[in-house]
Formats: C-alpha cells, structure tokens, sequence
C-alpha cells in the first residue's frame, strides 16, 4: 500500500511540474531550408544547404546568434565548404555540423548561409529490391525551432523510382515543407545498381542505434520475456501447431536474408597525417582520411578452416579475422525479395497491401538519415550513426555555449 501511495504522489509531483514549467518564447525561426542533392559518380552526395536563419530574441541571457548546429546524415563526410561570406568556418563531429558566422546576429537579423557537405554510407543496395539502390534521406530536423520552409531538391538523373510524390523541375525531383519543432521528412530516391559506383560495403548500417535508446528497449524487453518465460511451455506447442496448419515454410516467406562479407584491413596509422589508428576507428579523427588500406568481398568458401567461426556471424559489424594484423571481417546482413515466394491464396488475404514507408521502418533510425539539429538552442541527437557520443555528453554540451575553436583545415 505504501508503494501504492509513493508511486501516486510522484506521478502528481510530475505532472504538477509539468503544467508549472513557464513556457518557452521561441528564441529563433528558420524562414527557409534548403538542400540540393546530386549524386557523384562514386556514389556519394554533394548536399548544398541553403538556410535563413532569423533571430527572434538575443536577450534575457541568450545572447546573439553566432553559429548553427546542423544535423548531417552520418559521420562518414568526406569533406565540408562554406560557400558563402556568411560562413567563417565549419566544424564538423559525429552526425552534426557547426557553421560558424562571420559576426554576431541580434534580434531581427536573418543570417543566410550556403555551405557544402560531401556524404559517404548514404545508399542500401537491394534494399527493397534485387538489382535496385535506395538513397533514404531525412534532413536535420530542430526540437525547439519551426521551419517554415524546407526544400528539397534532388537530381533526378539516372532515377527509376522515388518516394513520396513530389514536383518536377529542371532535372531535380522537389519536395516542398514546413515542419514544427521536432518535425522530420524524409524522401527516398532509387537507381539501377549500375548506375554509379555503389560499393555493398558501404551499405547503410541499420543496426547503428544510439546506445541509451538501446539500453532502454533491452530493459523495456526484458521485463517483457521474463513474463512470457512463464507460458513458454504453454506457448511453444501451440505455435508449433498453428504455424504447421498455415503451412509456414520457405515459399511463405516474402523475403530472405542475404549475408555478405568483406575482408578489411587497416593502417596502422593515417596515412595523411601518420596518426596512430585507435582501435575500432574508420576515419582519422585529427584529418578524416580513410583508415581503409584494403576491402575484398569473400564468400564462404574462401575461408580458411581456422577462420570459418567468422561465418557463423550474420549480425551487421566487423569481426577480427584471424591472427592477421589489423584485419577483419565485415559482415552485411540485408533482407532481399525471396525468389521462391508464393503469394497466398485470395481466400486467405487480408486484402490490405503494403507499402514500404521510411517513417515507419528502420531506415528511419539507419545511416541515411541525420540527427536533431538545433544550434544555440540546443538539441537532442539520436546517435544512430555509430558516433559513440552518449546523450549525456551531448545535453551537456548543447546546453551550454561552446568556445569556437580554430578554424579547421578542410581536406
């Protein structure tokens, strides 16, 4: 009983909290997002950000506006540019990047900035289907600043399909928005596999997720197989028997697993700044060159027999490859239409079809989207890229004002 009564006097203290917080004026607006996209001829992006960033309030404690978070798609940039005068520098860390201004901006002012960002790890091939490539696109999104205009436009060349529905104009498919705080859109572009150099390595990794979200899940799932360890016994025969008399077998299936492994091995150091390799990582973190010496796709039957426990890996990561020195398997796990399905009979449909919605599947939380943007405002990213930042770390951080750093040398 006492439990009871503590647990209600909480929930009251909370909500009595909530409905007490003060509201928040909005300190910023963005009049317009802009991104235009074209794809090189190694498959990675060219993002061109248009932004107009107006400053509603520099008071009470805030202060001007002196740079902008941006969330980008992944950690995976080959290289960013200010193209306009506006834009001092650029700073770019984990799934974000910080623009920094050419000088303070106070109540009404409207800093416009145009700036590049070069993206890898942006595509899945045979995602939804065999021989076809899927660009999954959202742009940073802000939990505290609406945006009364997002664009997007993409270039449409060499595309067979895209998703949702959307104007056509001079060679480049355009989306047309507005988003309220917290608000995300996301837009998907397909292509024949041999429309650019797509490389299967590169392949979004869905299974990139941000660890405190993780931690959560696991508990919440926990709890849940605990409770269902209760009726196993119970359970186990009756699914046996329903899944035999629905006749579940392979033809049933609608799609299949397809595990593909590639041999990686690294340098021991940058070989653009002669940086050690820390251990785990890709890129050089002082120079962001490629840590990549060599990749080589393999099939089973190229294991060695002391090697073949890499094999029974089928979960997306890399995975030490033998005694060989700085070498791994990379292993890339994708479902695939299955050539021996069957459709179910008319009788037995539910009539209802299925469409694939990024909104609504893993591609929202995968490597072709970006985290919460925010600027001075703060933010909250969703570490979903493998950028091994904790939300800790990040609340931290968006909360308080950073000191610009150098001005860093792009690559």
């Amino acid at each position: 009983m006492k439990n009871k009564i503590t647990v209600f006097l909480i929930s009251l203290f909370a909500c009595a909290m909530i409905f007490a917080s003060p509201v928040m004026a909005d300190t910023d607006e963005i009049l317009n997002y802009t991104i235009t996209v074209d794809v090189n001829q190694d498959a990675t992006l060219n993002l061109n950000y248009h932004i107009d960033w107006k400053v509603l309030d520099s008071g009470s404690g805030i202060g001007p506006l002196t740079w902008m978070k941006i969330g980008i798609p992944n950690s995976h940039v080959i290289s960013t540019e200010g193209i306009s005068s506006t834009v001092d520098h650029i700073n770019r860390s984990g799934n974000y990047v910080e623009v920094y201004l050419d000088k303070s901006y106070y109540e009404g002012d409207v800093a416009s900035v145009d700036f590049l960002v070069v993206q890898d790890y942006m595509y899945q091939v045979d995602k939804l289907k065999e021989g076809e490539t899927v660009y999954s696109f959202t742009p940073g999104w802000f939990d505290d600043i609406r945006v009364d205009e997002l664009i997007i436009q993409w270039n449409n060349d060499k595309c067979i399909a895209f998703s949702p529905d959307c104007l056509m104009d001079g060679g480049y498919n355009v989306w047309e928005t507005s988003l309220g705080k917290g608000e995300h859109y996301t837009v998907t572009m397909t292509y024949p596999n041999d429309a650019y150099g797509f490389d299967l390595s590169k392949s979004e990794e869905a299974d990139d997720t941000d660890e405190g979200f993780v931690d959560s899940v696991e508990t919440f799932l926990g709890a849940i197989v605990a409770i269902m360890c209760m009726f196993v016994p119970f359970a186990i025969p009756a699914l046996i028997a329903y899944l035999y008399n629905r006749g579940f077998s392979n033809s049933n299936q609608k799609t299949i697993k397809k595990t593909t492994r590639v041999k990686v091995t690294y340098y021991d150091s940058c070989p653009g700044c002669g940086a050690p390799r820390k251990e785990g990582a890709k890129f050089c973190e002082y120079c962001g060159k490629s840590l990549v010496k060599s990749e080589e796709t393999i099939t089973e039957e190229q294991l060695k027999k002391e090697e073949k426990a890499a094999a029974a890996f089928t979960k997306n990561g890399e995975y030490k490859y033998g005694s060989a020195p700085n070498t791994f398997i990379r292993v890339n796990s994708i479902s695939v239409p299955n050539p021996h399905y069957r459709a179910p009979s008319r009788s037995s449909s539910s009539g209802r079809s299925h469409h694939s919605s990024c909104a609504h599947s893993s591609c929202a939380c995968a490597c072709a989207c970006a985290c919460a943007g925010g600027g001075r405002a703060g933010c909250t990213t969703k570490d979903f890229y493998n950028t091994d930042l904790k939300l800790a770390a990040l609340a931290k951080a968006c909360n308080a004002k950073p000191i610009p750093p150098k001005k860093e040398e792009e690559n």
